[in-house]
This record gives C-alpha cells, structure tokens and sequence, in this order.
C-alpha cells in the first residue's frame, strides 16, 4: 500500500472537511530527503489504513498549499486533526518518530 497524492488545493480542502485525522508529507521530486521519508510515509499508511489517512503532496505542483501552512522546509510531514494542522514534523526522521507522533492524535 501507498500513500496516495493530493492532486491540487481543491482535494486537499475537501480533506480538511471530511477527514478526522490524516497526513500530509509534503514532497517535491528534486528533494533528496524526501525520497528517504517517502517509504516510511507508505509504511504509515499501511499501519494506520483504519484509523487514519496519509497522503503525499507534491508542493512544486501545489505551492498555495504550502504558504497556507508555512511550509519552508521539506519533507514536511503535517498532521490534520478536525481540519486543523496538529503537528508538522519536518526533515528526514526515522519512521518511529512519524508513527508516534500520528499516534499521539489517535486517542
């Protein structure tokens, strides 16, 4: 299972309305970094398929996306709890960091 991306700011505010908990790693295709988060954003959507939705964002193709949330640095991977950015956990982190901070939101 992959993680699936947001195509464009449309999605991604459809997400923000009817989704209680997803994940959001925002990538870009010249960034080194983010091919070694890529996997490990997978693995979370694999782990958590029934409890939470995570997603890739490709900030090149959806820039308004990232001033909305003042991303400057990527990977950066954004946690939405009830249409509100919970977390931001930026750089290439090991996967046990992504999994507990997702975790955290699910109680």
């Amino acid at each position: 299972m992959t993680a699936a991306y947001i195509q464009d700011e449309t999605e991604f505010d459809a997400l923000l309305e009817t989704e209680p908990l997803f994940v959001v790693d925002c990538t870009a295709s010249w960034c080194g970094p983010c091919k070694l988060v890529a996997p490990l954003i997978d693995q979370l959507a694999e782990e958590y398929s029934d409890r939470a939705k995570v997603f890739k964002l490709d900030l090149d193709a959806n820039k308004p996306v990232a001033q909305r949330f003042g991303v400057r640095s990527i990977p950066a991977v954004m946690i939405f709890k009830q249409g509100e950015l919970a977390e931001t956990v930026v750089g290439a982190k090991p996967y046990e960091e992504f999994s507990s901070a997702l975790a955290k939101y699910l109680a």
